[in-house]
């Protein structure tokens, strides 16, 4: 039998009994600060990296494995960080994730080789699997279940401001003033050292798992996730290559982040209070309609649809948002407090999964037929979890 009682949904708080703001909770203020420096720098090349390599010479392919080796390495540490978290700490652990996503970045300047960007990329994927693990889980840590909803859009916020300004404006600010400026960004994470160490000071109260992580139950929240983000994915990558003018590309990746960052902030609350389930299904439904218009939008090279393309970005950004959110929610839901660096693991595999996917086989899908099957492709996808979404709560899921 497992020490641990097994975790029941958490009833919304009756009015009053939960005050002061989720950005106030003690920690949060230093969590944001390493967030915004470490997702500075990571949504500053993704979009970039890809360009640089071809300008190297990397046709679509080569494109879509610089992010997708991001996230390949991403991925892979994200499943030994809860290992990591227990053996050594959360400060080694904190401080080496910082630097292992900035510091690499001042390299690719050197090389604009296919295999030099993917050398680099694969380093910085080890520094974002720790970004990312040990964020979410934080957010776990720092503020009551009973708000836990807002206090994950807070953190989406943080996450999607250096998205807003820095991913969408990418293509742009290559195009004027060169690449030096991205790469020079791309070193923010190492900064975050500051806010990481006071940081940790905090979380060495953290209990230790002494059985197993209930993985089955994270599967459906992890489906979810990996389907929308690799829409959102696909739509990162190849934006600038699809679209037919670069500032079309900016301001639809503009448009994707600022919906995002707004679903993700404002389902929280409404998960808080209504719980994660009645909006699942609506939102695959809404990235499955949006990939459909951009595949509609781009289905001519040379000319664009504008307000399809802006349309579809939007659409799709609004579920890609909100079902961070929500996925986040039930997989903290799913398990007792000594697992929660485990299901954030989980949650952030399917995340960094599906956005490494969304590079790799929609660039294949690209390369050898049309952007516009390719984003069917990704819609289809996404529709294939719609069964998912419409299931009643398992068991510890709200």
């Amino acid at each position: 039998m497992s020490p641990f009682p097994s975790v029941q949904p958490p009833s919304p708080a009756p009015r009053g009994t939960v005050s002061g703001s989720v950005w106030r909770a003690p920690g949060m203020p230093l969590l944001v600060a390493m967030t915004v420096l470490a997702f500075s720098g990571y949504a500053a090349l993704l979009p970039v990296a890809p360009l640089w390599a071809v300008q190297g010479g990397a046709g679509s392919v080569g494109a879509g494995l610089v992010n997708g080796v991001l996230m390949l390495f991403t991925v892979l540490t994200q499943l030994v960080v809860p290992t990591a978290l227990r053996r050594l700490g959360w400060a080694p652990v904190l401080v080496a994730g910082m630097l292992l996503l900035g510091l690499p970045s001042a390299a690719l300047g050197l090389s604009d080789g296919l295999l030099p960007v993917l050398v680099i990329s694969a380093v910085r994927g080890l520094g974002f699997g720790v970004v990312t693990v040990t964020g979410s889980a934080i957010v776990a840590e720092l503020v009551e279940p009973e708000r836990r909803g807002a206090a994950i859009g807070a953190y989406g916020l943080a996450i999607a401001g250096p998205q807003v300004l820095l991913l969408s404006a990418g293509p742009w600010v290559v195009e004027q003033l060169g690449y030096g400026l991205v790469f020079a960004l791309g070193v923010l994470p190492a900064l975050g050292v500051v806010p990481a160490v006071l940081l940790s000071r905090r979380l060495e109260h953290v209990p230790e798992a002494t059985e197993r992580a209930p993985y089955l139950r994270l599967l459906r929240p992890m489906a979810l996730l990996l389907a929308v983000t690799l829409a959102g994915g696909a739509l990162i990558t190849f934006m600038a290559q699809m679209s037919s003018s670069a500032a079309l590309s900016t301001v639809a990746l503009l448009l994707l982040t600022v919906a995002a960052a707004v679903a993700r902030w404002r389902v929280g609350a409404l998960a808080d209070r209504f719980g994660p389930r009645p909006f699942l299904w609506p939102l695959v439904l809404l990235t499955g309609a949006g990939m459909a218009v951009v595949a509609w939008a781009v289905r001519d090279p040379q000319a664009t649809a504008v307000v399809a393309l802006l349309l579809g970005a939007a659409l799709v950004g609004t579920s890609y948002g909100g079902l961070q959110n929500l996925t986040l929610v039930l997989s903290f839901r799913a398990v007792s407090r000594p697992h929660y660096g485990s299901a954030s693991a989980v949650w952030n595999i399917g995340f960094d999964a599906g956005t490494g996917l969304g590079a790799v086989v929609v660039g294949m899908v690209a390369a050898g037929s049309s952007f516009t099957t390719a984003m069917l492709v990704a819609a289809g996808v996404s529709l294939l979890t719609l069964p998912l979404a419409l299931l009643r709560r398992g068991p510890g899921e709200g």
